[in-house]
């Protein structure tokens, strides 16, 4: 089922502000917001849901300081071949300073936790009184829940569920996390997904070379690729097709030409605007399930079509007929793909409705207002 903009613009605002608030102009006090990221900059969670509001909201009188627990190092270390360790230690003494940062900021804004691999306890020591906001785009909760290493389920398990309790509002990216924050006993959600910034995202003319399937990520998530490569493979052999992969150098499916292109924050949306078609496929497990289908969102807001798994957050995102399609098994991605690769007039009034959808619900021009009035309702709460 599809979020419908009156649902994400006003039923997901917490209780505590009203819908009236939400529309009326920020107050003129200066809030100080500590946004305790997990990442700096090169972190997609981080960057997105966090740093890129930071020069909106500051219009609402709003001043975010960053405050990342893990550096781009690390970033760079997960994404490559380099040691991870030497960042990991590195940020554990960083921690030492966050009480005294936590004191002179009015709120504190948290992505996932203040410390991993801690207990809840520490952090509520470190945050003091201090009134603080949860942030989640995927299901992070996992990692201490069932599955998770049986020491750090122990420890730990119910480590999220004490945060959400004491937190005054949670920020989630998708309906499976906040039927999950309400069910652990959160004290307000908002329902926020992940958007983009419509204007580092120009439409841009379709390509003129041969259809293109684009896809953007990490070296991490490159293996949901293996989920589609058949049905790639048999395109391929049936007209000319090329897939464009964005952030994952090296990956190769056999019988598929492959094109990589590293990835740039500042040419994220040039990058795209390269492929006719721009798709996520998923497997079918309690991550993906969490996931907030924000690469979606990215080819959607440059104008292009998609094809996705019909797996949590991309079943809200595709309109299924109408800025895309949802494919489940081979035949159906064949099917989808095959469709928009014979149709230039299908993928064009597709890409138009798909941009339309990202500017009404997933651009950061439409939440940034709603969410500053959020971060007051907060701090005045």
């Amino acid at each position: 089922m599809s979020i419908s903009a009156e649902r994400v613009r006003t039923a997901a605002l917490p209780s505590f502000v009203s819908q009236d608030a939400a529309r009326a102009p920020a107050e003129t006090r200066h809030l100080r917001v500590l946004m305790a990221t997990r990442y700096g900059r090169l972190g997609a969670s981080s960057r997105l849901r966090m740093l890129q509001y930071a020069p909106a909201l500051a219009r609402f009188g709003i001043n975010c300081t960053a405050r990342p627990f893990l550096s781009d190092r690390y970033v760079a270390a997960l994404y490559g071949s380099g040691p991870r360790l030497p960042s990991v230690l590195a940020a554990y003494a960083r921690a030492f300073g966050l009480a005294s940062a936590i004191r002179a900021h009015d709120l504190v804004w948290i992505e996932k936790e203040l410390l991993p691999f801690m207990p809840a306890s520490l952090e509520m020591a470190l945050l003091g009184g201090k009134k603080f906001i949860l942030d989640f785009d995927d299901p992070w909760f996992l990692r201490y829940g069932p599955g998770a290493n049986p020491l750090a389920r122990f420890l730990l398990g119910g480590k999220f569920p004490s945060l959400l309790a004491r937190a005054t509002l949670t920020i989630v990216a998708n309906d499976s996390l906040r039927d999950w924050a309400h069910d652990s006993g959160a004290r307000d959600v908002l329902l926020l997904p992940t958007v983009v910034d419509l204007n580092r995202y120009p439409m841009v003319p379709e390509p003129t070379q041969i259809f293109t399937v684009g896809w953007i990520g990490t070296p991490v998530t490159a293996p949901y690729l293996d989920a589609i490569a058949e049905p790639l493979r048999r395109l391929a052999e049936e007209a000319p097709l090329e897939l464009l992969i964005i952030g994952a150098p090296g990956v190769e499916i056999p019988g598929v030409s492959c094109r990589h292109l590293p990835w740039s924050e500042a040419a994220e949306g040039e990058l795209l605007g390269r492929c006719h078609v721009g798709i996520m496929p998923l497997s079918d497990d309690a991550w993906s399930r969490g996931k907030s289908g924000y690469k979606l969102v990215q080819y959607m807001a440059v104008g292009r079509p998609t094809v996705a798994s019909p797996i949590g957050a991309n079943r809200a995102i595709v309109r299924h007929g109408v800025t895309g399609f949802l494919a489940d098994d081979t035949a159906s991605w064949i099917d989808a793909l095959r469709r928009l690769r014979d149709h230039d007039a299908l993928r064009a009034h597709m890409g138009r409705a798909a941009r339309a959808r990202v500017a009404a619900e997933f651009s950061l021009q439409e939440t940034a207002p709603r969410f500053a009035e959020a971060i007051r309702g907060v701090a005045e709460s």
